[in-house]
């Protein structure tokens, strides 16, 4: 994982548990996984920049996002390919320098692309099929810790 220096995700069904609960009043929530604010926290610590890639654009994600200090938010993603063309370009890195989280089939160009894919355990077939790592957790389980124990301090603590 030494060359991964972008740390992206999809957010419902990864960050969450695809659920979306609607409120008479009009208000919508989501529920996010303390423990994956703790190994976005933990990447930044190891100079890797975060960011969220999501086809929705609520505010909700936005206070998500900015409560972890992500470096990348973009909301409304109707091809997500295209952003990480323009992450690459304006960080000067390859798509080998990149690893993405994704779980439903918008995310397949992606996951096929970058230097490492990754995906909840209750991804769809499609997109488990293209993966490099899939999780044991479930979508809004802890998935990107699990990805960050396993992937990034497991190594550096057997180095």
């Amino acid at each position: 994982m030494n060359n991964i220096k972008v740390f992206l995700s999809d957010c419902d069904g990864v960050l969450t548990d695809a659920g979306m609960y609607y409120f008479d009043n009009g208000l919508e929530a989501k529920k996010f996984n303390t423990r994956d604010g703790m190994a976005f926290s933990m990447l930044k610590k190891m100079n890797i920049k975060i960011g969220i890639i999501t086809g929705e654009t609520t505010k909700i994600v936005e206070n998500r996002a900015n409560k972890l200090k992500m470096d990348i938010l973009y909301m409304g993603a109707l091809n997500k390919k295209e952003i990480v063309d323009k992450i690459c370009n304006d960080d000067n890195i390859s798509y080998e320098n990149i690893l993405y989280v994704g779980d439903d089939i918008n995310d397949i160009e992606v996951l096929k692309i970058v230097g490492f894919s990754c995906c909840p355990n209750d991804a769809c077939k499609e997109v488990k099929n293209v993966c490099n790592y899939i999780c044991s957790s479930n979508g809004g389980y802890g998935v990107i810790r699990e990805i960050v124990d396993k992937c990034f301090r497991e190594k550096n603590q057997n180095e």
